[in-house]
This record gives C-alpha cells, structure tokens and sequence, in this order.
C-alpha cells in the first residue's frame, strides 16, 4: 500500500513515512491509492475481541510493518489504561445503540486513535533510520489536545506542543491541558478560536524555512491531528468493530445493513466510517451530526462549502469548527481522485473562504446525510433520554442522537458516543434540570456521579487537585516564534 497526496505531489509514500510526515509537502493529505477489502467475513469478526479486530482492518493500511510491529503497536495501545476489557462497548438504551468511545485515559474518542499513533510512530522512526527529535504540533478544540498530551507525555524522541482556543473550551477540558505533567509537553492559549489554531499549525508545517532550520537543530515536524493516517485509520477498526458487535448481539443478520451518526467537527471521525463502508462493512448511510456551526451541513445540502460565517461557541465546543481539515480527502474521492480538481478547490477554499463542487460530485456524495442540531434540541435530547432511560449522554453524543430521533431510517442505527458526560457536566446537569450554576465544577461532577450512577472517571480525578504546569497564552501571529522559541534555544 502505497500514500499519494490529495494535491498531485507525484512521490509515493510508504505508510511509515506517510505517519512520520502527518502532512503533504504541497499542504495536501496523505491517501492510500487503493482501498483494501477486510480479509475475513463478517461472522469471523464476530469471534474478535478489539485488539484482534483492530489488528485486522490495520495490517491492510500499514503495509510495510510486520506482523510483529503492529500487533505490538496494537497491544500496547488497547491495554490497561481503557477502564473496560471490550476497550469500547456498544450498549442499547430503549431502541437506541450507542458506541461508547470514551473509556480511554482521556475519556474522550480521541484516545481510541491517539493511544496508538505514538507506537505507530516511533516504529516508523526505527524503521525509516530517523534519528531526529520528532515535534509533533497539534491544534485541539478540546478532546485531541489531552488525548496527545497524554500518548505523547515522555516518549522518548519526542515532544508534543498543543495549541487550543482560550475560552474555547470545557473547563474540564483546559484543565486536563494546561495540568499535564509530562517534560517533553507545552501547552498553549491562542487568542482565537479552533480554526485559528488549525490554520496557524498548517501554515508552520508548510514554512519551509523553518522546517529547514529546524531540521538543521536536530528536528522534525509531524502531527498527531486526525489529517495524519496514524491518526485516521485507528478510527476505522471501531466502526468494523460496531458491526461486529451488532451481529454478535442479535441485533442485526449477517450483511443486513446498518447507518452511523456522527457528531462531526473536523471530519475525521465520520470519514473513518466511509473507509469502513469502503472495506466491505454493510453500512448504508454516514449521518452528518452538526451543532449549530453548520458548514458540513449546508454543503451536504447544497454542494457548497463556504466558511464565511459568524463562529458559534456551542455547549459541543469539540464540535465547533468551520474548516473541517478531513473532508479534503472526501472531495478528492468524490472528484474521481483528481488531483488537480481537489487542489483548484482547496485553493478557493484558502483565496475566498468557500468553493463548490460539481453536480457529478454531489452525487457521489449519497452515503451521507446532513443534520443539525439546535442548542435547544441538544439539551432537550439529553433530558428525555435521561428520562426514559437513566442513561446520560454528553453534548456532542446529544448532536447525534437529535439526528437519531429526527430523521426517518430503514435501518438500525448507531450513535457514536465520543465523549464522557463528565467533561461537560455543566451543560449536562443543565440540560437534566440540575443545578448548574455551582461554581465548583467538582461539587458538579460529585453531583452527577449521583445522578447517573456511575463512578466518577480517573481522567477527572487525577486533576482535582493537580497543579496549573502551562500558562502561556499568545496571539495567533505569534505561534511560529513560540515553536522555533520553545525548541531552538
């Protein structure tokens, strides 16, 4: 399996090289030229536990490891440190499924990619004879940040700088930030929102002055954002898995067809599912899940994407992004793989804020739904399911589930649970009819262990009463200086 870019840089890639790049030389993301078929049946995957499970959707993207290279990455990653041996269970509440992804040290879906990636890296260093520090730079509009912290926190051969919007995010969120302990980690508050972070770490990526100076100290830049495929394809073992686990419950028969709703932001997530579809696994529709930052759904809509709009800051603040980074490679796919299209578009995406695609392309797009969901509706969906069921969901699992509720489906569906209540307990014990406006936001989540009877998890436990390690705040003009600052000294 070989890595092309989505912008027509003619050199292909291995899957080592593609992980230690994350990024494309002409800024375009990194595709397989051919997408691979599962190598077992559907009932065989019935019999596999996770590890197994994601083993098998891997070794047909990352070619050039062996067997005993992946499986390592693999057990190293969906070990202990998930609070569950099913690592992430599919549970059914009244008539609704949901995939719970937050059982990772993070409590948050980012943790099912990011647990792995660093393994997938450093294999990939040895293997590509790289003996630079690798500085793996990473925008988060809240749950990437903590996940890559975390995965990254005193790995040898590398260091791991965050920039996330100040304000922008859960105070949960921040603190599981700005409280990471590990001596290779910075933390860093941007006076500006998610996109502000996504582009100003794109455009350090493509400054090659200064990828040249510091390669030239010893260094080299990769990310651990969803555009890099150590990231992605994790993330396409839990949508086969979600099959899987609908088969062997009984709630579906082999090769019935089933959709999946995903709250979606940056386009990663959900684009995982595509590739699953692509794989062979029986899922008809992706439902797009949008908060009230809309630009996935209008373009679903109406063939435009256009992010000329007022930033919203939402209850869903992971969700809250208008350049949604991933979908480039969708419109790649849909353009028949032509490159030069994909590069003309992103290019007026970057000149004038928007572009459209043509009528051929749209009807490639029939595998998707658009939705949206207001914040009333978010709020309203957290407190009838609670009601109905005791079960309590966060905002961004809510986006989704509204579009559970609303539009009509032949088929099963299931809700993709990204994050824990717990890192929104604020808006979660809002919308239940709670009171949320305890200033304490640990008397909160006490309260809600309560409510939902479930203990509270070890990610917001352990910064209770942790120490603040990263205050630094900039503008969006000065995150280049603070990287080249931070490792050039």
């Amino acid at each position: 399996m070989k890595y092309i870019s989505t912008r027509g840089l003619s050199k292909e890639y291995s899957a080592s090289e593609a992980v230690i790049k994350g990024l494309c030389d002409d800024g375009g993301l990194f595709v397989p030229t051919s997408f691979p078929k599962l190598s077992c049946s559907l009932s065989d995957l019935t019999k596999m536990d996770y590890r197994e499970t994601a083993y098998t959707v891997l070794k047909e993207f990352f070619t050039d490891y062996t067997e005993e290279e992946l499986r390592a990455c693999v057990n190293n990653a969906y070990d202990e440190k998930f609070d569950t041996d099913e690592i992430a269970p599919l549970v059914k509440k009244g008539n609704e499924y949901f995939l719970e992804l937050f059982h990772g040290k993070t409590i948050a879906f980012k943790d099912m990619a990011l647990s792995i990636l660093p393994h997938l890296l450093t294999t990939a260093l040895k293997k590509n004879n790289i003996n630079k520090e690798v500085v793996i730079l990473t925008a988060t509009s809240g749950d990437t940040g903590k996940a890559a912290l975390s995965a990254f926190a005193d790995v040898k051969g590398t260091r791991i700088i965050v920039f996330y919007p100040k304000g922008g995010v859960s105070k949960i969120q921040e603190l599981q930030m700005v409280t990471e302990k590990g001596a290779n980690t910075k933390v860093v508050g941007v006076k500006g929102n998610f996109d502000d972070c996504q582009t100003g770490v794109k455009n350090i990526f493509n400054n090659e002055a200064l990828k040249k100076e510091l390669d030239d100290n010893g260094f080299v830049f990769s990310s651990a954002n969803s555009i890099n495929i150590g990231r992605l394809f994790p993330q396409v073992a839990y949508y086969v898995w979600t099959y899987s686990r609908m088969l062997k419950m009984g709630e579906i028969k082999e090769g019935e067809k089933i959709n999946v709703i995903v709250p979606t932001g940056n386009f990663g997530n959900i684009l995982a599912g595509y590739f699953a579809k692509k794989m062979g696994i029986p899922i008809d529709k992706m439902i797009c899940a949008s908060n009230e930052n809309k630009v996935l759904y209008d373009f679903f809509m109406s063939g435009e994407y256009d992010r000329n709009r007022d930033f919203i800051l939402t209850s869903s603040p992971s969700m809250d992004i208008l350049i949604s980074s991933n979908l480039e490679r969708l419109i790649y796919i849909i353009a028949g793989c032509d490159a030069k299209k994909n590069a003309e578009l992103m290019k007026d995406l970057s000149e004038k804020g928007k572009y459209s695609i043509t009528d051929d392309m749209k009807k490639e797009l029939s595998d998707f739904i658009g939705f949206y969901a207001t914040e009333d509706q978010v709020f309203d969906t957290i407190k009838s399911l609670y009601k109905e069921t005791g079960y309590v969901i966060d905002t961004h699992t809510a986006v989704a589930a509204t579009a559970d509720r609303n539009i009509k489906q032949d088929n099963k569906s299931v809700v993709i649970s990204t994050a824990s209540p717990y890192k929104f307990t604020r808006n979660v014990m809002k919308a239940i009819g709670e009171n949320s406006e305890e200033p304490d936001d640990f008397k909160l989540v006490d309260r809600l262990s309560e409510i939902a009877k479930v203990k509270v998890p070890n990610a917001v436990e352990e910064i209770r009463n942790a120490d603040i390690k990263h205050d630094t705040v900039v503008e969006v003009s000065e995150m280049e200086s603070l990287v080249k600052n931070s490792l050039i000294k």
